[in-house]
C-alpha cells in the first residue's frame, strides 16, 4: 500500500479506534518529521553568519512518542570546528563545560544509593562528615554545608576561580579553601560555584580507596550507558582527529563591530596531561563530547537513567528526579513573557517555557558554550553545543528556542534579534589615565617581587615599565625577554606596568597598569599559541579599551607591601550565568579587597 494511502486512513483510525477503545495515537505523532532538516540547516546557517561566528554548532535532537517510540534521534553539525577550517560534523568534540556537573551530581547519586557504603551517604550528608578537610572561614557552612549545599551553589561563597593552577589536586583546593572570603551568608542566595563541584568531585576517592573520580564516572556511567565518545581525557578526544578548537575573535573591537574580529583559536582549556583519571577541572568542567553521545544522554535523561539500547537502569530513577527538583531560586524575574524564573536543583535548572517544562543546564569553558535540555512531559531533548567563545551561548540559546518551538508546533519566536537587542552592548569605554597621574605611595621598583595569599599561593610581578635592569629575578628578566612574542601589544607606551605569569586554566598572566595613586588597573591575560610563524601567539582578553572595573590598590601595611584585588575574583563573569557578585565595600584595603596579596620579598 502507498504512504498516502496509509496516511488517509488515519482519521478512521481515530474515529473508530475512540469508540472501540484501541490505544489512541494522534495524527500530529503519526506524522514523523525531521527536525534537523533543510529550513533548520538554513536558520542555523544564517545566525553563524549574522553573529560572523569564528566557530560552529553541533545539534542533538531526540523525540519519543507516546507508545515509548523513539520517532526522532537526529544530529548533525554546522559550520567551523577549527582554526584550519575543519567542519563541525555529528561527531565533533565539544568540551560542554558545566554540564559537565550533571555526571559529577550522578556520581554522587550512585554512591548515595551503594547500600554496601558505611556509613551511607544521603542527599542532606554534612560534606564535613565524610570529607573532614573541608573547612571554610564560616564555621557554620564548614559544619552544615550537605552535599545537596554544593550542589545547589548556596555556600555563601564567591567563585573563587583563579585559586588553583594546572596539575595540583584536589587536597589542595581543600586546603586552600579555608582562606576564601565569604561574600554572603551560608544559604542566604544562589551564587555559583565551581570550587565545590571539585570537592564533590573528591568523593569516590574518598569513599572508595582512591579510585580517581573520572575513572569512577567510566566505569559507572559512561561505559554502562555506551556514551563511547565522552571523555574526560584531552588525548583521547584529540586522538581521532574529531576535537574542535574552542574559537575567538581575534582583535576583536567592540566599539566598531561587536561581532567582527578574525577566527583564532582560544587556549585550550582542558589540561592537556590529564588522562582518563581526570584532573583538577573534571568535576566542575571537565567533560568532552559529541553530538552523537549528546543525542544518547538525552534519551538516558528522557527514560530516567536506562540505557536506550540494552534497558539497563544505570542510573536510579530516584536520583534523576532528585537532582531535577527545585532548590532555590536563581534569579528574581524572567527576562521574557515566555519563560518562567529559573529554579535550581543540582546541576539542573527548571524553567517553564510557552507552558512547557524544560530541565536544563548551560556550560561554558574558553572557546565552548553549550546548552543540554530535555521537556520530560513532552518527551524531547535537544543539545547545542558551540565553539563560539564570545556569543555562543546567545546563538546556542536563539537554536534552541527555534527547535523547541519547530518540534513543539509552533510560530518560531524571534529570538534572534530579542537577544541582539537586549544583550549585544559595547561596554562602558575605559576611563583615561589622568594626564598627571600621582605615583604611588612606595617606589614602583618596590612593588616588584614575590606576593602570597595562603588561599591563592604566590605570584611574581615583574616590573616590565619602566624598567629596572639588575632589579629583576632569573624568572622575570625571562617575561621581559619574551613579552612582546608570548603576549603581544600588552606593554603600553608611558605607564608602569607589573606583569606576573600564573599557570591558571583561566588565565596566564596578570598585568597591573597603572592607573593614579595607588591605584591600578587589572587584566588576566591569555597568551594564546597560534600557527603562525610570524605571529606565534596572540593575546586573549586584554580589555584595556573598556572598563572592566578590575582594579588593584596598593598599600603599606604592617608587615610591608600589600596589594588588594577587586572586581573578578569573587566571580569570573560567564556568559551563561549570573553576573559575578558585587564587590565588597569598606574603608580600608583590606576591607574593599576580595583577596589581599602580602610582599613577601
Amino acid at each position: 500500500m502507498q504512504l498516502q494511502s496509509l496516511l488517509n486512513l488515519v482519521p478512521y483510525y481515530l474515529l473508530f479506534g475512540t469508540l472501540l477503545g484501541l490505544p489512541q495515537i494522534s495524527a500530529q505523532e503519526n506524522r514523523v518529521k525531521n527536525i534537523l532538516d533543510g529550513e533548520t540547516e538554513a536558520f542555523v546557517n544564517k545566525i553563524l553568519t549574522e553573529w560572523k561566528s569564528p566557530g560552529g554548532v553541533a545539534i542533538a535532537f531526540v523525540k519519543k512518542n507516546s507508545q515509548g517510540e523513539w520517532v526522532n534521534i537526529e544530529t548533525k553539525g554546522y559550520g567551523r570546528a577549527t582554526a584550519s577550517g575543519k567542519n563541525v560534523t555529528e561527531n565533533t568534540m565539544f568540551n560542554i563545560g558545566s554540564n559537565s556537573k550533571l555526571f559529577t551530581v550522578f556520581a554522587t547519586g550512585l554512591l548515595i544509593s551503594n547500600e554496601t557504603l558505611s556509613p551511607r551517604l544521603t542527599w542532606d550528608t554534612k560534606i564535613s562528615s565524610v570529607i573532614p578537610e573541608f573547612s571554610l572561614t564560616d564555621q557554620v557552612a564548614t559544619k552544615e554545608a550537605t552535599i545537596l549545599d554544593l550542589m545547589s551553589h548556596r555556600t555563601g561563597y564567591p567563585r573563587h576561580e583563579f585559586a588553583y593552577r594546572y596539575g595540583e589536586d584536589v587536597p589542595t583546593v581543600l586546603n586552600r579553601m579555608k582562606y576564601w572570603r565569604q561574600s554572603y551568608e551560608f544559604r542566604d542566595v544562589w551564587q555559583y560555584n565551581n570550587n565545590m563541584y571539585t570537592v564533590l568531585s573528591y568523593l569516590p576517592p574518598k569513599l572508595l580507596n582512591g579510585k580517581p573520580f573520572a575513572r569512577y564516572v567510566k566505569e559507572h556511567i559512561l561505559d554502562p550507558l555506551g556514551l563511547t565518545s565522552t571523555t574526560y581525557s584531552f588525548q583521547k578526544a584529540n586522538s581521532n582527529g574529531q576535537r574542535a578548537d574552542g574559537m575567538a575573535r581575534k582583535d576583536l573591537d567592540l566599539y566598531t563591530d561587536v561581532f567582527a574580529g578574525t577566527p583564532a583559536a582560544a587556549k585550550y582549556w582542558a589540561s592537556q596531561t590529564d588522562g582518563e583519571d581526570g584532573g583538577v577541572l573534571s568535576g566542575a568542567g571537565g567533560v568532552i563530547s559529541s553530538a552523537v553521545d549528546m543525542a544518547k544522554w538525552l534519551q538516558i535523561l528522557l527514560l530516567e537513567g536506562t540505557n536506550p539500547t540494552t534497558n539497563q537502569s544505570v542510573i536510579p530513577p530516584a536520583v534523576i528526579r532528585k537532582v531535577a527538583t527545585a532548590i532555590i531560586n536563581q534569579n528574581a524575574r524572567p527576562d521574557f513573557p515566555e519563560v518562567s524564573l529559573i529554579a535550581y536543583g543540582a546541576a539542573q535548572n527548571q524553567i517553564t517555557y510557552r507552558g512547557h517544562l524544560i530541565v536544563e543546564h548551560p556550560g561554558f569553558v574558553r572557546g565552548f558554550n553549550t546548552q543540554v535540555s530535555r521537556l520530560p512531559n513532552d518527551n524531547i531533548g535537544v543539545a547545542v553545543l558551540t565553539n563560539d567563545n564570545e556569543y555562543g551561548k546567545l546563538t546556542s540559546q536563539i537554536i534552541k528556542y527555534y527547535i523547541m518551538d519547530k518540534a513543539l508546533g509552533y510560530e518560531p519566536i524571534d529570538w534572534n534579534t530579542r537577544l541582539k537587542a537586549q544583550k549585544i552592548d559595547p561596554p562602558t569605554r575605559a576611563t583615561p589615565r589622568p594626564t598627571n597621574a600621582r605615583p604611588p605611595s612606595m617606589p614602583f621598583t618596590d612593588l616588584a617581587g614575590t606576593y602570597k595569599n595562603d588561599g591563592y599561593g604566590r605570584v611574581e610581578l615583574c616590573l616590565m615599565q619602566p624598567a629596572s635592569p639588575g632589579l629583576a629575578t632569573t624568572a622575570c628578566n625571562n617575561v621581559a625577554s619574551n613579552i612582546t612574542t608570548i603576549l603581544p601589544g600588552v606593554i603600553r607606551p608611558g605607564i608602569p606596568t607589573l606583569v606576573g605569569a600564573i599557570d591558571s586554566p583561566w588565565f596566564s598572566h596578570m598585568r597591573l597598569e597603572h592607573f593614579d595613586g595607588d591605584l591600578f588597573n587589572v587584566s588576566l591575560l591569555i597568551s594564546t599559541p597560534q600557527n603562525n610563524p610570524t605571529q606565534p601567539y596572540w593575546t586573549y582578553n586584554d580589555r584595556h579599551t573598556s572598563d572592566n572595573g578590575v582594579v588593584a590598590e596598593t598599600e603599606l601595611n604592617a608587615n610591608g607591601i600589600g596589594i588588594g584585588m577587586a572586581g573578578l575574583w569573587f566571580g569570573l563573569w560567564e556568559p551563561n550565568v549570573a553576573p559575578a557578585t558585587p564587590k565588597p565595600k569598606g574603608n580600608t584595603v583590606h576591607e574593599r579587597a576580595e583577596i589581599y596579596w602580602d610582599k613577601v620579598w
